[in-house]
Protein backbone atom coordinates (compact mmCIF):
# COMPACT_ATOMS: atom_id res chain seq x y z
CA UNK A 1 0.00 0.00 0.00
CA UNK A 2 2.86 2.23 0.69
CA UNK A 3 5.06 3.24 -2.02
CA UNK A 4 8.38 1.63 -1.80
CA UNK A 5 10.04 4.84 -2.07
CA UNK A 6 8.02 6.11 0.72
CA UNK A 7 10.22 5.73 3.82
CA UNK A 8 7.74 7.62 6.39
CA UNK A 9 5.04 5.89 8.03
CA UNK A 10 7.84 2.53 8.36
CA UNK A 11 9.21 1.27 11.46
CA UNK A 12 13.05 2.60 12.15
CA UNK A 13 13.41 4.65 9.38
CA UNK A 14 13.89 8.18 9.88
CA UNK A 15 14.57 11.32 7.96
CA UNK A 16 18.05 11.43 8.65
CA UNK A 17 18.41 7.69 6.43
CA UNK A 18 16.16 9.39 3.70
CA UNK A 19 19.12 12.27 4.02
CA UNK A 20 21.82 9.61 3.68
CA UNK A 21 20.38 8.17 0.71
CA UNK A 22 20.00 11.45 -1.20
CA UNK A 23 23.88 12.49 -0.08
CA UNK A 24 25.18 9.23 -1.19
CA UNK A 25 23.24 9.85 -4.80
CA UNK A 26 24.66 12.74 -4.64
CA UNK A 27 28.67 11.91 -3.98
CA UNK A 28 28.11 8.79 -6.45
CA UNK A 29 26.70 11.03 -9.53
CA UNK A 30 29.56 13.59 -8.70
CA UNK A 31 32.04 10.81 -8.98
CA UNK A 32 30.75 9.62 -12.35
CA UNK A 33 30.56 13.62 -13.57
CA UNK A 34 26.77 13.75 -13.67
CA UNK A 35 24.72 16.63 -12.42
CA UNK A 36 21.84 16.31 -9.80
CA UNK A 37 19.09 18.54 -9.43
CA UNK A 38 15.97 18.05 -7.07
CA UNK A 39 13.04 19.90 -6.45
CA UNK A 40 11.42 19.48 -2.53
CA UNK A 41 8.21 20.05 -2.11
CA UNK A 42 6.49 19.99 1.78
CA UNK A 43 3.15 18.63 1.01
CA UNK A 44 2.03 19.22 5.01
CA UNK A 45 -0.75 21.35 3.32
CA UNK A 46 -1.94 18.45 1.56
CA UNK A 47 -4.23 16.83 4.45
CA UNK A 48 -6.28 20.80 4.11
CA UNK A 49 -7.57 19.81 0.72
CA UNK A 50 -7.82 16.17 0.30
CA UNK A 51 -10.87 15.94 -1.93
CA UNK A 52 -13.03 13.35 0.83
CA UNK A 53 -15.03 11.61 -2.14
CA UNK A 54 -12.25 10.89 -4.01
CA UNK A 55 -10.00 9.42 -1.32
CA UNK A 56 -13.36 7.05 -0.51
CA UNK A 57 -13.02 6.24 -4.12
CA UNK A 58 -9.87 5.16 -3.71
CA UNK A 59 -9.93 2.82 -1.10
CA UNK A 60 -12.85 1.02 -3.16
CA UNK A 61 -10.71 1.08 -6.31
CA UNK A 62 -8.26 -1.06 -3.66
CA UNK A 63 -11.30 -3.13 -2.83
CA UNK A 64 -11.38 -2.58 0.62
CA UNK A 65 -14.04 -3.90 2.29
CA UNK A 66 -17.01 -1.85 2.48
CA UNK A 67 -17.28 -1.99 5.92
CA UNK A 68 -13.85 -0.15 6.65
CA UNK A 69 -14.66 2.45 3.25
CA UNK A 70 -17.64 3.40 5.87
CA UNK A 71 -16.03 3.71 8.80
CA UNK A 72 -13.49 5.80 6.68
CA UNK A 73 -16.37 7.68 5.21
CA UNK A 74 -18.07 8.56 8.48
CA UNK A 75 -14.62 9.45 10.00
CA UNK A 76 -13.83 11.84 7.78
CA UNK A 77 -17.40 13.05 6.96
CA UNK A 78 -19.07 13.49 10.29
CA UNK A 79 -16.62 16.05 11.25
CA UNK A 80 -17.54 19.74 11.77
CA UNK A 81 -16.47 23.14 12.51
CA UNK A 82 -18.07 26.82 14.01
CA UNK A 83 -15.64 29.68 14.17
CA UNK A 84 -15.88 32.12 17.04
CA UNK A 85 -14.64 35.70 17.14
CA UNK A 86 -15.24 37.56 20.33
CA UNK A 87 -18.92 37.04 21.63
CA UNK A 88 -20.24 35.90 18.17
CA UNK A 89 -20.13 32.03 16.87
CA UNK A 90 -20.72 31.05 13.64
CA UNK A 91 -22.73 28.21 12.65
CA UNK A 92 -21.90 24.54 12.68
CA UNK A 93 -20.91 23.64 9.34
CA UNK A 94 -19.40 20.02 7.79
CA UNK A 95 -15.82 19.61 6.70
CA UNK A 96 -16.00 19.22 2.45
CA UNK A 97 -11.82 18.83 2.25
CA UNK A 98 -9.49 17.56 4.96
CA UNK A 99 -8.39 14.80 6.86
CA UNK A 100 -7.63 15.52 10.49
CA UNK A 101 -3.60 15.45 10.82
CA UNK A 102 -3.42 13.95 14.12
CA UNK A 103 -5.42 10.90 13.73
CA UNK A 104 -3.88 7.37 14.35
CA UNK A 105 -5.15 6.19 10.38
CA UNK A 106 -3.76 9.30 8.97
CA UNK A 107 -0.51 8.04 7.54
CA UNK A 108 -2.34 5.35 5.52
CA UNK A 109 -4.91 7.87 3.88
CA UNK A 110 -2.39 10.20 2.95
CA UNK A 111 -0.13 7.26 1.62
CA UNK A 112 -3.36 5.63 -0.23
CA UNK A 113 -4.16 9.60 -1.67
CA UNK A 114 -0.38 9.91 -2.85
CA UNK A 115 0.09 6.62 -3.86
CA UNK A 116 -0.61 6.63 -7.49
CA UNK A 117 1.76 9.33 -8.61
CA UNK A 118 3.02 8.81 -11.62
CA UNK A 119 6.38 6.60 -11.65
CA UNK A 120 9.42 8.88 -12.28
CA UNK A 121 11.04 8.41 -15.35
CA UNK A 122 14.65 6.73 -16.17
CA UNK A 123 16.38 9.74 -15.36
CA UNK A 124 14.12 11.12 -12.17
CA UNK A 125 13.23 9.42 -8.90
CA UNK A 126 11.14 10.53 -5.83
CA UNK A 127 12.52 10.60 -2.13
CA UNK A 128 9.26 10.88 0.27
CA UNK A 129 9.56 10.99 3.44
CA UNK A 130 5.60 11.17 5.62
CA UNK A 131 4.38 14.46 3.87
CA UNK A 132 8.16 15.92 2.45
CA UNK A 133 8.40 15.00 -1.22
CA UNK A 134 11.96 14.83 -3.18
CA UNK A 135 12.16 14.75 -6.70
CA UNK A 136 15.72 13.91 -7.98
CA UNK A 137 17.21 14.39 -11.39
CA UNK A 138 20.52 12.94 -12.78
CA UNK A 139 21.58 13.51 -16.45
CA UNK A 140 25.01 15.27 -17.94
CA UNK A 141 23.33 17.98 -19.75
CA UNK A 142 21.62 20.93 -17.10
CA UNK A 143 19.40 21.29 -19.98
CA UNK A 144 18.14 18.28 -19.94
CA UNK A 145 18.70 17.86 -16.23
CA UNK A 146 16.26 20.80 -15.65
CA UNK A 147 13.20 19.21 -17.95
CA UNK A 148 13.49 15.73 -16.49
CA UNK A 149 12.47 18.07 -13.11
Amino acid sequence: MIRNEQLGFRLKHNRSLQLGHLVERMTRNLGAKYLTGAVFLDMTKTFDTVWIDGLLFKLMLQNFPSYLVHTVSMYLQSRTFEASFQTATSSRRGVLAEVAQEGVITPVLFSLYVNDIPSPSYHVEFALYANDTAIIATFRKPTLLVSYL
